[in-house]
């Protein structure tokens, strides 16, 4: 179910590409003279930042002295001044290559007094690698680009990013790059910067065709390795042999990061002596097969080495440990750790700062912790070797027990009126989180984001496909308030090819519909269509009543978005009565809210006033805020159309604040086009071209074209009124080529109209060709609003752009 401002989009917390909160919208007032959108968009000029993102310098580094001398040369022999220096370090896993990095990047920081800018871009671990795509607005905010200036396609954002580091002398730390296309949108395109590339494989393009300095890491040599040791256990134990610390490193096959998991036992253990270490290390390197398949160099000494120090912990310490190697995301936080070892918080807590202390778990945030990707995989190895089957199943189960649990609580309060599912009975030893207000769940959902849909994987993997579909289901209500439709996609498809095994089809429906949603979301709105019509005969043949209503809520709104506006009048008059018959209360107001914008675009603003207010009162009575919001929108546009432009202003001002307080992309994006429609009319043309500024750049994030068209011909008919006529083009273009794509007549028509005003001075003929295609297209619509349109094209092939009173972008957008 849904209200017709978000379409289905689900309505929860923020996992936002932007980086940022909508808080971060430009206020009216900032802006004066116009906003040109950057690169295709525009927007205004950053403000220059100086970011200092660098981690911190590492304790107990020694040598690479001659490493550390040849990165050097690079600053110094930088070669053709027109490419920009790019330095790779590249290197075994284990060979400390971040490390090296980071203390030269310390070393040399303070020749880039414009600042520094970091990213692990995880090219090694177990999950989905992190892409340029999603670092380049974390860079550009950190740049100093207000967030609703980010361009959200990345060319414009590459080409934003380049501009904004030409005149500045910055370091480019890319951490952990698996493949090229990682790393090249994010060179900065000038010789003044200096780009850091850490990565297992050569990236042998980058040195061809970006002129690249390689530095290739091997091992330390003895007296280097020996010397990471004595540093490591300096205060810890008394001198020890040199020659014993020698073996101790040939054991460790002189990689830094076994070295230190060596030493961090030596210093652990100061009155065992290195001969027993070191028999025990030979020990484990006669029991333990490579960590990998000896491609790898010095593996089977890197597992020896995780095999001691993991045989040292304490067996419940080693058990949590082994059982993390079965957690399917690639970070996981307290409580989720807590489920899966079937242990208190306290406990949780107390067995993770000691894999923390052993430098097996690296913790990333307060409560929030990772594997090194090696040591996940040995890990999960050891899970595999030591666990019993029936453990493994039970760990697993725990831990998604406690996914399922806390975004059902989490779903509470991100989407209250959306049905709960029937309740799993949860596993012993497991606590869901319980949120005391709607920012704790939100914030639950962003951090959770990345192990959502490897939590649904895992599920169906392991044949717990209830667990699988109902978490898809849950995810759609309770994932972040603005995650993309695209992320939940897959989520989707694993559950319902889970509910499909299972042969249940009420849970098939209920997907089914969140499918549609999505597609609505996206502009497919054929498939949006028929996955509806599947859902609402699925529910007819269970006899599911409400689940029926809610199917045609779902096809009145496809069917809206289509401008069909009968049958959307029809279904969705159906769907209000039937809740009325099932003392749905709410949701017969969100389905007479739907029926007042069907009427609203249909031009009988009469009837549209009494539906909507009488649906809004219901809303404010019942403090439903995301519906009070939609209400709001729809009431602001019949006000406009009324000439009651500041009351218009002020019901879509009160929704995008309600917008902001949910943290909603998706209605911020949305009724931003209300806003800056009264804000046109009243003159405020800075403040409105802000809002469709802002809007466009959200739908283009969200995938929404048709609403990225919407603001894009709101700030052509913003130009125009300023007298711009070549932007008012240009964005008229833009606007009609985009309905044209998505096949959607009447914003063409729309935007065709717009562009015919704007180039009537420059080009009359033109104009006129506009006017006429537009009417063209207008034939196919006979309701109130389109034949007031019809009339007043053609006043205006009369008499020119201001030749028919009344036209404004409130009555000719096409919400």
């Amino acid at each position: 179910m849904t209200d017709s401002s978000a379409d289905g989009q689900n309505s929860g917390g923020t996992h936002s590409d932007l980086s940022g909160s909508s808080r971060d919208v430009v206020q009216a007032g900032q802006v004066s003279g116009g906003v040109h959108f950057h690169g295709r968009h525009g927007g205004p000029a950053p403000r220059h930042h100086s970011p200092r993102q660098l981690p911190g310098d590492l304790r107990h580094f020694v040598n690479r002295t001659a490493e550390l001398q040849s990165l050097d040369a690079t600053l110094t022999t930088g070669g053709d001044p027109f490419v920009p220096p790019v330095c790779v370090i590249a290197g075994t896993a284990g060979a400390g290559k971040t490390a090296l990095a980071l203390r030269w990047a310390h070393q040399v920081k303070d020749r880039f007094p414009d600042g520094h800018l970091y990213v692990n871009l995880r090219g090694y671990d177990p999950g989905e690698p992190v892409t340029a795509e999603e670092v380049l607005p974390r860079f550009l905010t950190a740049l100093g680009v207000a967030a609703n200036a980010v361009p959200s396609d990345p060319d414009s954002s590459a080409a934003l990013y380049r501009t904004l580091l030409a005149d500045r002398r910055m370091l480019v730390f890319l951490d952990n790059a698996a493949t090229v296309a990682q790393v090249r949108p994010l060179l900065p395109g000038n010789a003044h910067c200096l780009t850091i590339v850490t990565s297992r494989s050569r990236l042998s393009p980058l040195a061809v065709r970006d002129g690249a300095d390689r530095l290739t890491l091997g091992t330390l040599d003895e007296p280097e390795a020996v010397a990471l040791l004595r540093t490591v256990t300096a205060g810890h134990r008394a001198d020890d042999d040199s020659a014993k610390l020698a073996e101790l490193a040939r054991l460790c096959a002189h990689l830094p990061l076994a070295l230190r998991i060596a030493a961090e036992r030596a210093a652990t253990h100061p009155h065992m002596s290195l001969d027993e270490l070191i028999t025990d290390l030979c020990d484990e390197s006669a029991l333990w097969d490579a960590l990998s398949t000896g491609d790898e160099e010095g593996a089977e000494a890197v597992s020896a080495v995780f095999a001691w120090s993991y045989r040292a912990l304490a067996p419940e310490a080693a058990r949590l440990f082994r059982l993390l190697g079965l957690h399917p995301g690639p970070e996981f936080g307290l409580g989720a750790v807590a489920a899966l070892a079937g242990v208190s918080v306290r406990r949780a807590r107390q067995l993770l700062d000691a894999l923390v202390g052993a430098h097996l778990l690296e913790q990333t945030a307060p409560d929030r912790f990772e594997f090194h990707d090696l040591l996940r995989a040995y890990a999960g190895d050891q899970a595999q070797r030591e666990e019993p089957d029936g453990e493994r199943s039970a760990a697993l189960r725990r831990v998604l027990d406690w996914y399922l649990h806390t975004a059902d609580s989490a779903q509470g309060w991100i989407r209250p009126d959306e049905a709960h599912l029937p309740s799993q009975p949860l596993s012993e030893g497991v606590t869901p989180v319980s949120f005391a207000d709607y920012d704790q769940a939100v914030d639950w959902a962003e951090r959770e984001h990345a192990n959502f849909l490897p939590a649904v994987r895992a599920a169906a993997k392991s044949g717990l496909d209830v667990h699988a579909w109902q978490l898809a289901a849950v995810l759609w209500n309770a994932d972040a308030p603005s995650a993309l439709t695209t992320d939940w996609l897959p989520i989707g498809e694993t559950g319902l090819a889970a509910a499909r095994r299972l042969e249940d089809r009420r849970a098939q429906a209920m997907l089914l519909e969140s499918f549609g949603f999505g597609y609505t979301n996206l502009g497919r709105l054929a498939e949006a269509c028929e996955c509806h019509e599947r859902a609402l005969g699925i529910r007819r043949e269970c006899g599911d009543r409400e689940g029926e209503a809610d199917s045609l809520n779902a096809l009145g709104l496809v069917h809206l978005r289509r401008r069909e506006l009968g049958p959307a009048e029809t279904q969705l008059a159906e769907a209000s009565a039937l809740f009325g018959e099932l003392g749905e209360e709410h949701w017969q107001y969100v389905t007479r809210a739907n029926l007042a914008l069907v009427r609203f675009r249909a031009g009988e603003l009469t009837r549209a006033a009494e539906d909507i207010e009488e649906a809004l009162a219901a809303h404010r009575r019942m403090n439903r805020t995301p519906s009070i919001g939609n209400a709001l929108w729809v009431l602001s546009g019949i006000r406009l159309d009324r000439g009651e432009v500041r009351e218009a202003f002020d019901a879509a001002e009160e929704a995008v604040k309600l917008a902001l307080d949910l943290r909603n992309h998706v209605a911020e994006g949305c009724w931003l086009l209300a806003l800056g429609d009264a804000q046109q009319a009243l003159g405020e043309h800075g403040e409105a071209l802000t809002a469709y500024n802002r809007s466009a750049s959200l739908h283009r994030r969200l995938g929404d074209r048709s609403r990225e068209a919407l603001a894009w011909h709101g700030a052509g008919e913003t130009y125009r009124r300023q007298g711009r006529a070549h932007e008012a083009v240009a964005f008229h273009r833009r606007a009609a080529a985009a309905h044209r794509e998505l096949g959607d007549a009447w914003g063409e028509a729309v935007a065709l109209d717009g562009l015919a005003c704007a180039v009537h001075e420059q080009d009359q003929e033109a104009s006129r060709e506009h006017w006429a295609e537009c009417l063209r297209l207008l034939d196919r619509y006979d309701d109130a609003r389109a034949r007031r349109m019809r009339e007043g094209v053609q006043a205006r092939i009369g008499g020119g752009p201001d030749g028919a009173a009344g036209f404004s972008a409130g009555a000719g957008t096409p919400r």
